[in-house]
């Protein structure tokens, strides 16, 4: 039966014929020229359903036109040594490593921001199943979520809304997968006020043979769309959101964020899986941002030939949907695949199998082009590249803010603290802020041990997952970003963030092997914001190249800022966000971060500096000024070599890594771990490197690590120190007594430390 609205489709031969007929381009994200140059390429208007798929696809969040010319540097930087192990890189869903032993392991982080500000629960959720299905998609199962998260003001009214929702929709939707949560972070900003950000990483596994990738190809081959029913929810959600701001004037653009079934999601990841092991797949992509839209283009692009769709039999939930609706709608927990005939009656079974319903939509031709009817009218006939990778290209005016000068002028100046009543209050007072305290009220939500491959997790301070039950081989990630240092310098920033997640798998006994990156930044059209954005690119693409890891693929989300542009507050705190993927040749090796037992000999590696600027100390005063600190690549790389040879050596009995906080964070943190206590003697240290207690507790010079090791270790750890150059000073001990003592300026019990660690922030979510 047809709908009385389809006896008025949009058709191509339509838009052929009225080509003065006004189009509601603004309304969709489109720019006046950006509509002149669809009509240019199509050689008239576009259709309703054309115009729909052009204004998702060639939106910010899908096109990434702003960013692709700056994106290149990862690729032009990617030396042949950087891409041994290297099997699949960006451009697809996720990019793909060798470990070894015939394993391969996809990994990729993506942002759901807008939508989770607006719909905080679902707006999480269905960042989680989208990243998840990207995962799937490669040909993967997926083992392990992380996630990276910022809040604004932690005493901001609408802060908890956003916190309680966010939380409550990634353990939700992640629990309910069985996927173990094994790490990630959260901070409090009020630069993050009104964009809150939502990072979700994945983590697969898969053998080298079972590598799936998006494309169509052979000619007769059927398209399939399989899993949820296609219904009104997020139309033009996620990619519309993401490329607008929510500023006054602006389209509003708060459509219904997506609505995630994460039961659907689980019986969707075996079907999938079942499906690649009886190999009925040639081709597959996810439906996220842009539905059916982006599903269609991308396959078509990435083939040699071209697909005729017909939307009739795409299954609904909602049969008013029109057709542009139906190609725009971001329902969840949705694959397309291009199956060959001769198995496609495999492919439905498999389907049926697991209850999952399935639909044949469309057919690969070779035309070039992108056709889609409904109800026997063709409503679509595009170039598919034209769509999905050919869109746009900006290069975006950037210039150095006219407020940088007085913000790296503005170094942080304050009297430290200098006795040890004042040395120790300062230490219960960092470790009880809110971006260094205690945040097992938020992992606790989370399952980090489902499967049983969990070798490490939150409150470590990386996550390891067991790849290989046999011989113990699997990977850890780290994600660090220090949105503070990124603001002082997106060069250094940008890069000592790598550095930091390089340096957190190392310690931990992995070899750092590659990148993922999310970048969050404000918007592209302020000269200020895309300055820091070409910055950091930069720097992370120059530190990659240093260090020899390239980087898989990522996600770029802009417009996340809702100021007045040139003003040094128009827009979040930039945020790089860097996942880093170290190898393990065996988990069971993984260097814990704290102490377990009484009698280690505790080392600091490196030197320390009065690194204060940008500091979480300095972050006690409200203040964020100066300059941030720098990285020394040869030493970091050095170090790693160290820590990794510690573990297999098993010279290190514990170790973190000395960062936000400085040594009192560390100390605190790897007592705190196991309820092991340390006493510590920092005269040495002050003495070398020129330090007062103060800076020695709160600096965050680079390349520093705390490591515990045995009694009977100590004269190889330290051979092995010598041998490689680098700098180490004995500081103490672990001790039976739950306390930590500074000789010489105080004793600190854990009970007290504790209290104010856990119980200062949850407090006021209660």
């Amino acid at each position: 039966m047809t709908d009385a609205r389809d006896q008025h489709l949009d058709t191509v031969e339509n838009a052929s014929s009225t080509p003065e007929q006004e189009m509601p381009f603004a309304e969709l994200g489109l720019k006046p020229d950006e509509y002149a140059q669809i009509v240019d390429l199509l050689g008239r208007r576009p259709t309703a359903a054309e115009l729909a798929m052009y204004s998702v696809m060639w939106s910010e969040h899908c096109s990434y036109k702003s960013s692709k010319v700056h994106l290149k540097q990862f690729g032009e930087k990617t030396t042949p040594q950087m891409k041994e192990r290297l099997m699949v890189g960006m451009g697809e869903n996720a990019g793909v490593v060798d470990i070894g032993d015939g394993w391969a392991v996809t990994f990729k982080v993506e942002s759901h921001n807008h939508p989770s500000y607006v719909e905080p629960y679902q707006g999480a959720a269905t960042g989680v199943g989208g990243i998840v299905r990207d995962i799937l998609a490669m040909g993967a199962r997926p083992v392990a979520a992380m996630d990276e998260l910022r809040f604004g003001d932690i005493d901001h009214p609408d802060t908890a809304r956003v916190v309680h929702g966010v939380v409550g929709g990634v353990g939700g939707y992640g629990n309910s997968l069985g996927l173990p949560n094994i790490g990630g972070g959260s901070l409090f900003d009020k630069s993050f006020q009104g964009n809150p950000l939502v990072n979700a990483l994945c983590v697969g596994v898969m053998k080298h043979e079972d590598i799936h990738l998006a494309s169509a190809e052979g000619v007769g081959n059927k398209v399939v769309l399989f899993g949820a029913r296609t219904g009104g929810d997020g139309i033009g959600g996620a990619s519309i959101l993401a490329s607008e701001t929510f500023e006054d004037g602006v389209p509003a653009k708060r459509p219904s964020v997506q609505v995630g079934d994460p039961f659907m999601e689980k019986v969707l990841i075996e079907c999938c899986l079942e499906l690649f092991r009886a190999d009925v797949v040639q081709g597959i992509q996810d439906l996220g941002a842009a539905g059916i839209s982006c599903a269609t283009s991308e396959l078509a692009s990435n083939g040699s030939g071209g697909m005729h769709v017909w939307l009739d039999d795409v299954l609904l939930r909602d049969p008013t949907l029109n057709a542009g609706e139906i190609l725009m709608s971001e329902s969840q927990e949705r694959m397309m695949a291009v199956v060959t005939p001769d198995k496609l009656d495999q492919f439905m079974a498999i389907t049926a199998k697991w209850d999952v319903e399935s639909s044949v939509v469309g057919e690969v031709n070779d035309s070039g082009r992108l056709t889609i009817d409904h109800h026997g009218q063709r409503i679509v006939d595009v170039d598919p590249r034209t769509v999905a990778h050919e869109g746009p290209t900006y290069h975006r005016p950037y210039a150095r803010p006219a407020w940088m000068d007085g913000l790296q002028a503005d170094a942080y100046s304050a009297d430290l603290p200098a006795t040890g009543d004042d040395l120790r209050q300062a230490v219960v007072d960092l470790m009880a802020s809110p971006n260094l305290s205690d945040r097992s009220w938020i992992t606790n939500q989370y399952d980090r041990y489902v499967q049983g491959n969990t070798a490490a997790a939150r409150p470590d301070t990386v996550g390891v997952v067991r790849v290989d039950e046999e011989t113990g081989r699997g990977v850890a990630i780290a994600t660090r970003s220090n949105d503070r240092y990124t603001k002082l310098n997106p060069y250094e920033g940008a890069r000592q963030s790598v550095v930091a997640a390089y340096r957190a798998v190392a310690i931990a006994g992995a070899t750092p092997t590659a990148i993922t990156d999310g970048l969050n930044f404000g918007s592209p059209e302020d000269p200020d914001a895309m300055w820091q954005f070409v910055e950091a690119i930069r720097g992370l693409a120059d530190v990659c190249q240093e260090l020899g890891v390239p980087v898989t693929g990522g996600n770029v989300s802009l417009y996340n800022g809702t100021g007045e542009p040139g003003r040094i507050d128009s827009s979040i705190n930039p945020t790089a966000i860097v996942g880093m993927l170290g190898i393990f040749d065996d988990v069971e090796r993984v260097t814990p971060s704290g102490w377990r037992q009484d009698g280690l000999i505790l080392y600091v590696l490196g030197t320390t500096g009065a690194d204060l600027d940008g500091s979480r100390y300095a972050e006690l005063s409200g203040h964020l000024g100066g300059a941030a600190p720098t990285v020394d690549i040869a030493a970091e790389k050095t170090l790693a070599e160290v820590m990794v040879a510690s573990s297999r050596d098993g010279l290190a009995d514990a170790a973190r890594e000395i960062g936000e906080g400085g040594l009192a964070a560390a100390l605190a943190q790897a007592s705190l771990r196991y309820g092991v206590g340390a006493r510590i003697v920092l005269d040495e240290l002050c003495e070398r490197d020129g330090v007062t207690p103060a800076q020695a507790l709160f600096s965050e010079t680079q390349g520093r690590v705390l490591v515990g090791v045995i009694r009977e270790d100590e004269p190889r750890f330290t051979a092995m120190l010598e041998a490689r150059g680098v700098p180490a000073v004995r500081v103490g001990y672990s001790v039976p007594e739950a306390s930590i003592e500074v000789q010489g300026q105080f004793d600190l019990p854990l009970e007290e430390l504790t209290a104010a660690w856990s119980e200062t922030v949850p407090s006021r979510f209660a």
